[in-house]
């Protein structure tokens, strides 16, 4: 594959996530995972990180991913794609952590996001989602220690971005980026992102797009 320019890219990342998404499958168990097709890009992260809403402004939709204030309301692997077409999926994750539910509730879909991570062959990479205000926390550690030892890739991004004041963000990225030094399947570049404003999604579009092409190739 010839190595796209920037721009181009960015163009391609539009126009992939300019697509009519949609919703396909939810699993609450490993046993009821849709039959593999094509590539997916999973987004995981604490409780009320902002994975749905990222979800959503990605794909330039405002409800395709429900949304909610209160941790833990989504509780399935929620499965997105293109209606027709089977090159890429989007995989919204529980959240770990805190969440407003039964201990056993929470256990259970913690173990749900370990199994898929370990052994899903068609997931491509893993976008874990931490909050600009708060930074890396030792149970991010734990879903890192997972995804190292199953050699899955996977990336930074930090969320709500534009919650944090710009001296503050350059802060956590380099301390971020400090922590990842020791993950060998962790990408070094931390990308950040606004939900709200938009801000980064060009860019996290793009990152997909090369994905997607480099698989293909």
């Amino acid at each position: 594959m010839t190595e796209k320019s920037d721009d181009n890219l960015i163009e391609t990342g539009r126009k992939l996530f300019a697509r009519d998404w949609q919703f396909i499958w939810a699993s609450p168990s490993i046993e009821t995972l849709p039959p593999m097709a094509g590539l997916e890009i999973a987004f995981a992260g604490r409780s009320n990180v902002g994975k749905s809403s990222l979800i959503n402004a990605l794909t330039g939709r405002n409800a395709l991913a429900r949304t909610s204030h209160t941790p833990g309301r989504t509780q399935e692997l929620i499965f997105f794609e293109v209606p027709g077409k089977t090159d890429l999926r989007l995989v919204d994750m529980p959240g770990y952590g805190y969440a407003k539910a039964p201990k056993s509730q929470v256990a259970s879909w913690t173990e749900l996001i370990h199994k898929f991570l370990q052994g899903r062959a068609s997931l491509a990479r893993v976008y874990v989602l931490i909050d600009a205000r708060h930074g890396l926390k030792d149970v991010d550690f734990e879903i890192l220690g997972t995804l190292d030892r199953s050699a899955v890739s996977y990336q930074i991004v930090l969320t709500k971005a534009d919650q944090v004041k710009a001296s503050e963000l350059q802060s956590r990225i380099a301390e971020t980026g400090a922590a990842l030094a020791k993950h060998a399947a962790a990408f070094p570049d931390v990308l950040t992102t606004s939900s709200r404003s938009g801000a980064g999604m060009a860019e996290l579009r793009a990152a997909m797009a090369r994905l997607l092409e480099e698989r293909s190739s």
